[in-house]
């Protein structure tokens, strides 16, 4: 019998405790270990985490997975109840309590709380957009986005141990409900496969780009070649953030143009094209870097700190970075609207095919290559703008009729002067 009642736990005031912890260990074989309120290891998430590990998933993956586990094994013990006694009056409160609850604030590394700087505000919870960017920030509260990759990550985990038969008998995270079938005249057949139930809505978006005014005033705020060199990296073939973080010095071919990265998805090795200017600065940063004292080498990371000890750039570092110039210029553009700038730019242009631009993106699938093809919101404002102006101007134009008619006939027909 499936529980969908129980006692009404007050969710208002309800604090996730900060038990516990995911853990990244040197272990090809188990990247990623999850830690209960007492330190021992989850086995049931290790389980879970071979099986995406044996279906070429990469830790990036587990990672994202394994902080939702997290957040979930913190609600439950909480609520004082075993993962696999789990009903859905636990998934429904779960649900529930992320609808309302406010986002953790991420402590400093060195102990003290994270800078009112890059705390989200009361305004950008209630929407108000950023006056640079147009766009609104992160809210105080766990996106629908977030609510949603997580209630698949667990439905996910409980249908892997069911199967095993080492959980539960019933999925605390169910499908939705069938959709009643339509005639067949009505042109809408009933979904295949419907979504959680407690899975919520998340809006669909047109991707965000960098326009090329505000690019020009973003690359003039940096401070440092390699930072210079990053951007023009980022803005020219579109790589992922992290995909051009872990390129080798061995991968630059300057000569022809071409920077070989690996992907994240198939982890295939793929070398992209990229603009000139971008190795240009890549050389200068380069010259900087050696005579500081940065190893040097073709099996040598190509990105590293400014300063010693010498480290390899890593993407929160990068991220840092990107914020400081948010900062001085007002704006919350993320290192991802670079990607989608490069995107937009190979995808607008007419003499380059969209299978292309898919190649270069590394994009499994051309649907996803074409979220890129329509306007962004300063296309579209300017293209209105321009319309608008044109219905202007031709309103006090006359109309002169056609050669053959008499003007005063024709007003005495249509009862209007031309």
């Amino acid at each position: 019998m499936l529980e969908t009642g129980g006692p009404s736990r007050d969710l208002a005031s309800f604090v996730l405790p900060q038990t516990g912890a995911l853990v990244e260990v040197a272990d090809p074989a188990q990247p990623y270990v999850l830690l209960d309120a007492s330190g021992a290891v989850v086995e049931p998430v290790s389980a879970f985490f071979a099986e995406l590990q044996a279906c070429s998933r990469p830790p990036s993956t587990m990672r994202s997975y394994g902080m939702d586990l997290l957040r979930w094994w913190r609600f439950l013990h909480a609520v004082e109840v075993e993962w696999h006694r789990a009903t859905r009056v636990e998934a429904r409160d779960f649900a529930r309590w992320m609808a309302i609850a406010p986002k953790p604030v991420r402590t400093h590394w060195r102990g003290r709380p994270a800078s009112p700087k890059v705390r989200p505000t009361a305004g950008s919870l209630a929407g108000v957009p950023n006056a640079v960017t147009g766009r609104a920030g992160p809210g105080l509260k766990y996106a629908a986005a977030t609510r949603a990759h997580c209630e698949t990550v667990l439905r996910a985990f409980y249908d892997f141990h069911l199967d095993a038969g080492t959980g539960p008998i019933v999925n605390p995270f169910p499908l939705g409900r069938e959709r009643r079938r339509l005639p067949s005249a009505a042109g809408r057949a009933a979904r295949s496969s419907p979504g959680g139930r407690y899975r919520p809505s998340v809006p669909v978006r047109i991707p965000g780009r960098i326009p090329d005014e505000r690019f020009d005033e973003l690359f003039v705020a940096l401070r440092y070649n390699r930072d210079r060199a990053l951007l023009a990296f980022w803005v020219s073939n579109g790589v992922r953030a992290e995909e051009l973080l872990t390129c080798r010095q061995r991968d630059v071919l300057p000569g022809e143009q071409l920077l070989g990265v690996v992907r994240k998805g198939t982890r295939a090795y793929q070398q992209v094209p990229s603009a000139a200017d971008a190795f240009v600065w890549l050389r200068l940063y380069q010259e900087e870097a050696w005579r500081a004292g940065v190893p040097r080498g073709p099996g040598r990371w190509l990105w590293w700190t400014l300063r010693p000890p010498f480290r390899p750039l890593t993407y929160h570092a990068a991220r840092a970075m990107f914020g400081r110039v948010n900062r001085l210029l007002g704006s919350n553009w993320t290192l991802h609207d670079l990607r989608r700038t490069a995107a937009y730019r190979m995808a607008r242009d007419p003499k380059l095919a969209l299978t292309d631009v898919q190649w270069v993106l590394g994009h499994a699938h051309l649907s996803t290559t074409q979220i890129y093809l329509p306007a962004g919101r300063d296309e579209i404002v300017d293209a209105v703008r321009a319309h608008q102006e044109r219905q202007a101007g031709g309103a006090g134009v006359p109309v002169v009729p056609a050669a053959g008619y008499r003007p005063d006939s024709l007003d005495e027909l249509f009862g209007r002067a031309w």
